[in-house]
Formats: C-alpha cells, structure tokens, sequence
C-alpha cells in the first residue's frame, strides 16, 4: 500500500515533470516558428521573428532549468524517511493546515483533507524547520500547534 506522503511525493513529481513537458513543448513550438520565420519571410520582418522566437527559447529554457531543478530536489526526497523534527521531506500536520516540505506545489486533496507541498526556504517552511510534535508557533497571524510529523 502507498502511504501519504509517497502519494504527496508523487504528486510533487508528477507536477515538476509536467512543468518539464511543457517547457519543452514550447521550446519546440518556438524553435518551428523560427524556422517557418526564415522560411517565408525576408529582411527586417524576418530579423524581428528570428529575433522574437530566440526570446521565447530562452524564456522557456529558464522555465525547463527552474523545472528540472525542481525534480531534481525531489529525487534527493526519501518518503520513506522518518524524522523527529521538521526538515525537508516531512508530512508536517497542524491544526491549521498540512504541509508537505518539498517543493512548492499545487495543493493536493487526499479524503477530504487538503496537503500543501511547500518549498523548504518557503515563509511557512522556514517556521516549521526544526519543530516538532507538539511545538507551537506563529504565522501571518495564525497560531499553529504542530500535531504529528511524519
């Protein structure tokens, strides 16, 4: 059987891979415009289309660096690891909200209950850090008492 947060850090990869896909398929998409840019086109209106497809290369591959870094982060993770205290890879449970410390991800419902993977330097994480089972603290306003951490 999966547990919890195998299912977490599966979603977690899932989503850094789906961010890859696209990221690559963009590329892709500008590099084809490029090339049917030089195909139909000539003099200052085919510099300008070279020019612009280069641009959206390039915002793409930092998209694909950002995703691949991502997953990378993920795959230093062992789900299977159990910890005393907060730290990257913990299912942290609190009476306000669960955390995932991960990566920042969209938020995942699992029977009824809603994890939300965050980022190890995220503001939350950064409170969470070190904690553990039945420590208290603060954020944005809200007290928060942590109840198990897995």
């Amino acid at each position: 059987m999966v547990n919890l947060k195998q299912q977490l850090h599966a979603h977690c990869l899932a989503y850094a891979e789906e961010r890859i896909d696209l990221a690559t398929q963009a590329i892709h998409a500008a590099q084809a415009s490029a090339n049917e840019e030089s195909k139909s086109s000539a003099g200052d209106k085919y510099e300008t289309g070279r020019a612009m497809a280069q641009l959206e290369i390039e915002k793409h591959s930092t998209q694909l660096a950002e995703a691949q870094k991502l997953k990378r982060v993920l795959e230093k993770i062992d789900p299977a690891q159990k910890s005393g205290s907060a730290q990257a890879g913990s299912l942290v449970i609190t009476n306000q909200g669960n955390f995932y410390i991960a990566i920042a991800a969209a938020p995942f419902t699992l029977e009824g209950k809603t994890y939300f993977p965050v980022s190890p330097v995220s503001p939350i994480a950064q409170k969470l850090l070190g904690l553990k089972r039945g420590d208290p603290f603060t954020f944005n306003g809200k007290d928060f008492v942590i109840g198990e951490i897995r």
